[in-house]
């Protein structure tokens, strides 16, 4: 799949991803370049997820002759080794650049995607009508909460009845192992999207935990029971045993805050496509503060209040946009 190839080359980690019909959606975590920076052979192992074995060593070819003038050179000269010095990274930053960028990966995640398209369809042009739209997502509740409803898009669209069904999803690919029969990927991301706010990393390892909770949120957006527990309803609440012990249980934060918030998951929910950044209050406004000049004066803060279909989100998520209700 081309998303994991730009996955492997670039160090922006897919959290949560479905492929639809005619368009996609990714919840992505553009990591920070190393402190230690890039060396020159994790540049190669990157460069192969990408590139033929003939052009990696080509580049590998370069860079070591480059490397080996560099160390021959002496303080006598410091102006050639300068100039070595400049053309080994010359070597390296035509790569270098496009990684741990968003909107790099997803130029070039669309660009192979749509020669790949062409060349299989006997057709010539572009093949998407807009640019990708972008979101600033907090780790947390708005983090699991966007995997969820990434994940349960085929079901909105009455593709499939159950998530885990549809096979291009990471929920799909999570549970059923994708192409390569294990699923990792798709795991470490789930892991990621629901706990990097505990510290989780991306860790497969840590997959039955949070599937666990994971399928729980799921289960409560669709209005059902979870296949692992038994369900008793009671008459006095009308909650089933299965959604109480979640929504009572000392890990409730790791799930959807309420009935209400995982309900709204079955609606189309613009703020998720549109509404620039989502999270808490504080973290909405610090964003706001920190690109202050992008907005009017008469601005005094970031944070909006999420109404319409969203409106059940007001007390646990913020939009830094005040949508239009019912467009």
């Amino acid at each position: 799949m081309f998303m994991r190839m730009y996955e492997n080359f670039s160090g922006c980690r897919v959290l949560s991803y479905c492929v639809m019909s005619n368009h996609f959606h990714l919840l992505l975590e553009v990591t920070p370049v190393p402190d230690s920076g890039i060396s020159d052979e994790v540049l190669l192992e990157r460069l192969m997820a990408l590139y033929s074995e003939k052009h990696v060593e080509g580049v590998r070819v370069e860079l070591s002759a480059a490397r080996e003038e560099e160390r021959k050179m002496t303080a006598d000269n410091l102006d050639k080794k300068g100039d070595i010095l400049l053309r080994s990274e010359e070597i390296r930053a035509p790569y270098l650049k496009r990684m741990h960028n968003l909107s790099l990966f997803m130029k070039g995640l669309i660009q192979r995607f749509t020669r790949w398209f062409n060349r299989k369809h006997e057709r010539t042009g572009t093949l998407w009508e807009d640019r990708f739209k972008s979101v600033i997502v907090e780790s947390g509740t708005a983090a699991r909460t966007m995997a969820a409803y990434i994940d349960l898009n085929p079901v909105r669209a009455g593709m499939v009845s159950e998530p885990a069904e549809y096979r291009w999803s990471s929920y799909g690919e999570a549970v059923g192992g994708g192409q390569k029969g294990n699923g990792k990927k798709a795991r470490e991301g789930l892991v990621r999207a629901c706990m990097s706010h505990r510290g989780y990393g991306f860790d497969a390892e840590c997959w039955k935990e949070v599937s666990r909770i994971y399928r729980r949120a799921m289960g409560l957006a669709l209005g059902r029971k979870t296949s692992n527990f038994k369900s008793q309803t009671s008459r006095k609440t009308g909650i089933s045993k299965n959604e109480a012990e979640v929504l009572e249980s000392e890990d409730n934060e790791t799930v959807l805050p309420d009935l209400d918030l995982a309900a709204m998951l079955r609606q189309r929910i613009r703020y998720f496509t549109d509404g620039a950044i989502i999270g808490s209050k504080g973290f909405v406004n610090d964003a706001f503060a920190a690109s202050r000049e992008r907005f009017s004066d008469k601005r005094k803060d970031g944070a909006r209040r999420m109404r319409g279909a969203a409106s059940a989100a007001k007390d646990h998520l913020w939009s830094a946009r005040d949508l239009r209700v019912g467009v």
